[in-house]
């Protein structure tokens, strides 16, 4: 009974870490996917698009007017796929350009030449006087001689190069960028942006702005200036009052460029780009929607009922399923490398508990006689070395998860260290990124670990850690007792007290 609890203290000790590390490792992934949401956004379907595009540069043209005739996505028809019950919440992103006399602008178009043919006729008059004479006054009326008249055609050929422009293109020199929410700020919330003097706009509805420190930079913009932006189909001009300039602090920015790919973004509300589309018909806007799905479950039904509300085939829906899954790999490794240690302990353990019991029923087989001799069932026997073993698994497991609990408890917190760590600059950039002053926000939708709830996962034996014990105990004492049960059975009371005398 002694080495058989001596193995299963080993056992329980290895057990004790293995479910705290597995159990930490459950709690972190879950943890992340709760702080992290499943994003579903709507796309073009370039399968479909190319479907009905024909190749050859000779029908680009052609393809660009395509492309104009797909309807865009509406703010109405977002609204009716985030009235879904697959949806937490949704957000949307409204964007524009606006013109600019000041920095060069850069846009997708298309270049076709046109030839043009410009004639010109022109006239000469010549007269010969009759032989003999002399020619006459060019001022005076002579009737004599002979008159030609000559006329010269030139042809000029010019050659044009024109922009075909497909109407989806934002091609403004400034990119205006409305958020519906902060939280549809995620590239603040992330990090890649970040506030750097001055603080994020207060409201959704008014003309205020933040600008990258870039574009303040070439023009001289401070925090509380008001820039002018103008649409030059329109001719409108609207005021924005600088509440904040940014940076990126990415390090995606294209090196054979002078400036980086946001220096000319301006960000500001929906609402107002909503607003200034109602008001001038001649703006262009697109809308990019964030759909926050309530689980993996339900990416098939939304997409399903998505398509059945009317989503156009030259769309789809995209979720950030990859890029979580991704997130979460190595925290999911440390959780499969524990749940299979667990295993191999558990299948060694029971062999070992097996064989030592076989061994301990033989050289107990005298007493095993005795007790049958004098009348003690085949049951109660076997109840008494059941209850015996059961004792001492269950001191054992007292004894090992006693001792596992401290070892599993830096075993767990060096799994968390750099987790939490990493968590709480996260949450603390992240109220960074809208600048200062906004230290009170609060956000549904968090592309980082909450510090918080990383903290209150503990990696030492809970209940339920204690329960899996529990069961672990209960199948290895059931499992190392059947060769006890077996060979009980089998014993005859009378050949064992022979065999003794």
């Amino acid at each position: 009974n002694i080495l058989i609890g001596l193995i299963i203290v080993v056992i329980s000790v290895a057990c004790t870490i293995t479910l705290a590390i597995r159990n930490t490792a459950t709690s972190l992934v879950k943890e992340y996917q709760s702080s992290h949401e499943l994003i579903a956004s709507i796309s073009f379907n370039r399968e479909n698009l190319s479907k009905d595009f024909n190749s050859g540069e000779d029908n680009q043209k052609e393809n660009i007017e395509k492309f104009n005739d797909i309807e865009s996505i509406t703010l109405e028809e977002i609204k009716k796929y985030g009235e879904s019950d697959y949806v937490k919440n949704y957000y949307y992103t409204y964007t524009t350009s606006l013109d600019s006399d000041t920095l060069t602008k850069a846009t997708d178009t298309y270049q076709y030449e046109v030839t043009t043919k410009d004639t010109t006729t022109s006239s000469s008059t010549t007269t010969t006087p009759p032989s003999g004479e002399t020619p006459p006054d060019m001022n005076s009326n002579n009737n004599g001689g002979s008159t030609t008249i000559t006329n010269d055609k030139t042809t000029t050929i010019t050659k044009e190069t024109k922009d075909f422009n497909s109407n989806r293109k934002l091609t403004g020199d400034f990119t205006l960028t409305g958020y519906s929410s902060y939280d549809a700020m995620t590239q603040f919330v992330d990090g890649t942006y970040k506030v750097t003097t001055g603080s994020m706009i207060s409201s959704f509805d008014s003309y205020e702005c933040v600008i990258s420190e870039e574009l303040a930079s070439l023009n001289s913009v401070e925090v509380g200036d008001t820039i002018k932006l103008k649409n030059s189909s329109s001719d409108k001009t609207y005021k924005f009052k600088v509440t904040g300039i940014y940076e990126d602090t990415s390090d995606d920015n294209d090196s054979n460029s002078m400036y980086s790919s946001i220096a000319n973004n301006i960000i500001t509300g929906s609402d107002i780009i909503e607003k200034m589309s109602e008001d001038d018909d001649d703006l262009t806007t697109q809308l990019t929607p964030s759909f926050v799905l309530k689980s993996e479950d339900v990416i098939d039904k939304f997409t399903k009922e998505v398509e059945k509300k009317g989503l156009s085939d030259y769309y789809e829906v995209t979720t950030n399923k990859d890029q979580l899954e991704s997130a979460t790999e190595t925290i999911e490794n440390v959780k499969t490398f524990a749940t299979t240690f667990l295993i191999i302990t558990l299948i060694i353990a029971a062999i070992v508990l097996f064989v030592i019991n076989m061994i301990n029923i033989r050289e107990r087989k005298y007493e095993i006689g005795v007790l049958r001799t004098i009348g003690m069932s085949k049951f109660k026997l076997s109840m008494q070395f059941l209850t015996e073993l059961l004792l001492v698994t269950m001191i054992s497991l007292v004894i090992g998860t006693g001792i596992g609990s401290f070892a599993s408890k830096p075993v767990g917190n060096l799994l968390l260290k750099n987790e939490i760590s990493n968590a709480e600059t996260s949450q603390k950039e992240t109220t960074d990124n809208f600048g200062k002053g906004m230290g009170d926000m609060k956000f549904e939708n968090q592309n980082g670990l909450a510090a918080d709830s990383i903290k209150s996962i503990d990696a030492t034996v809970d209940l339920q850690t204690l329960a899996q014990l529990l069961g672990v105990g209960i199948m290895l004492t059931l499992i190392s007792s059947s060769a006890s049960l077996i060979s009980i059975q089998r014993f005859s009371p009378l050949t064992i007290l022979k065999e003794r005398s």
